[in-house]
């Protein structure tokens, strides 16, 4: 786990100075660990992760984010931002946090489809608003995610087959660098800025604004099925057999899912081994129910809820929590899915193995997501066919025996993994060598270039933050 570098020694009374400065300067609150509002401005939807900076900005303006990074370089205090802790893999110890809860709005150009984005915009806003003009973002598999954190991240859509990463359809930022600057971001200007912000995470700047294409896109085919366990390796040989050929008007996945018995879970599932097969077809129904029968036919279904839907409903494709869960993850990406990977799939965490793995998940890439995309940009995985992402729950009795339980699923995939990852999926950051797995070489490299003349003395870096002194090779 990733920790913050040494910064200057702050005595109480010169932080006490400067927060008084500080408060007067910005319109958000401005919070210490003993203040009213404090732990809910840190909070983060991964309940494992609890931060404690010295400082919290909630910010409600770009000037507030300036104004807080600023304050923090005047006293040698690193600084991290949240909007909704969906990513909060490594906690955020000392420092300062912008946090940009508060800071939110999302304002749709139908004739140019296009929407900007507030820093603290979830997806749920974003669809809702693009909706109203059949048009759709590029959001992930939960609308409850932050949409300018995971579009920094890459961005890995619902329908990532057919259009590329979010990341590759950003038009322009706004952003604050670790000098407090403000500055514009596009194709046009701050063009290695640009490049660098989308697909290299929270390395150079805090994003404050966005604005992203929508695609046409109003209704689709999707949802899921799930299979049971006794059917897990036939499932999983269909299903790769039956992914390889699909075009990109379709996006798929499939997990293993080691339901809870909990009353949150439909009574078939409940406290059962499960495969859960996800489908997006951007398409008509008729199509949609021609390409899922060989799906169908693999196995009987538990439960089968593909159907059309407005996009609006999206998020029935992957059914993911909507509340704080405390969890460990990690992620590999595989070259192909081959006889000998589902056999290390199974062998690690399949129906007849006793792990504390609560779901192992492989996505499918390839397609639009292989493809480079108009305007260059850090993105990674796009030399892999899937995506294995891996996430424990950290919940008694197994808490303390799921990091191991996950790493070991993680490693057995190893024979068959392209080496890199995908930095939203990434988890906790690691040392050096291990952040560097997010990119392919040449990318990893350029991020360190910019990394060194951006923010050279490492204002940002905490998470998976690159570092202006890391000599790692990719």
């Amino acid at each position: 786990m990733s920790t913050p570098l040494d910064v200057t020694t702050v005595t109480p009374a010169d932080l006490s100075a400067a927060v008084a400065t500080l408060r007067a300067r910005v319109a958000g609150a401005v919070l210490l660990p003993d203040s009213e509002g404090y732990a809910e401005e840190v909070a983060s939807f991964n309940a494992a992760t609890t931060h404690r900076p010295s400082v919290v900005v909630a910010a409600r303006s770009t000037d507030d984010v300036a104004a807080a990074v600023r304050f923090a370089a005047g006293l040698g205090l690193p600084v991290a931002v949240q909007a909704t802790g969906h990513g909060a893999d490594d906690a955020i110890t000392g420092g300062v946090l912008v946090s940009t809860k508060q800071l939110t709005g999302v304002a749709v150009d139908p004739r140019e489809r296009t929407a900007t984005l507030a820093a603290g915009t979830r997806w749920k806003a974003v669809i809702e608003a693009a909706a109203a003009h059949g048009l759709a973002p590029l959001n992930g598999s939960s609308s409850d995610v932050g949409a300018i954190g995971y579009t920094a991240g890459g961005g890995l859509p619902v329908l990532g087959r057919t259009f590329g990463f979010a990341a590759d359809h950003v038009r322009r930022m706004t952003v604050v660098t670790a000098d407090g600057e403000v500055r514009e971001v596009s194709a046009e200007t701050e063009t290695d800025l640009f490049w660098g912000l989308r697909g290299g995470k929270g390395n150079l700047a805090i994003v404050t604004e966005m604005t992203v294409d929508l695609v046409p896109v109003s209704r689709l085919y999707g949802g899921g099925i799930f299979y049971a366990a006794e059917h897990t390796a036939t499932v999983l040989h269909a299903y790769r057999d039956w992914a390889a050929a699909l075009d990109e008007s379709t996006t798929t996945a499939i997990s293993l899912l080691r339901m809870p018995p909990i009353p949150e879970i439909p009574e078939p599932l409940r406290g059962r081994f499960v495969v859960h097969l996800c489908v997006a077809h951007v398409g008509s129904a008729a199509d949609g129910e021609r390409i899922v029968a060989p799906m169908r036919a693999a196995a009987p279904a538990i439960i089968d809820t593909l159907a059309e839907m407005p996009y609006t409903q999206v998020d029935r494709i992957f059914e993911d929590p909507d509340h704080p869960v405390p969890v460990y993850e990690h992620c590999v990406l595989l070259a192909e899915l081959t006889d000998a990977a589902i056999a290390a799939l199974l062998a690690a965490a399949g129906p007849d193995v006793s792990v504390p793995v609560m779901l192992l998940e492989l996505r499918q890439l390839g397609g639009a997501l292989s493809r480079p995309p108009a305007v260059a940009n850090a993105v990674g995985a796009r030399d892999a066919a899937f995506l294995v992402g891996v996430i424990g729950v950290l919940m008694p009795p197994v808490a303390q025996a799921v990091p191991a339980a996950v790493d070991a699923v993680v490693a057995a995939m190893a024979p068959y993994a392209t080496g890199g990852t995908f930095v939203n999926f990434h988890g906790c950051a690691g040392d050096a060598a291990d952040r560097a797995r997010a990119w392919p070489a040449p990318v990893y490299e350029r991020l360190r270039e910019l990394k060194r003349r951006y923010d050279p003395t490492d204002v940002f870096c905490f998470g998976h933050a690159i570092r202006a002194a890391d000599t790692a090779s990719a």
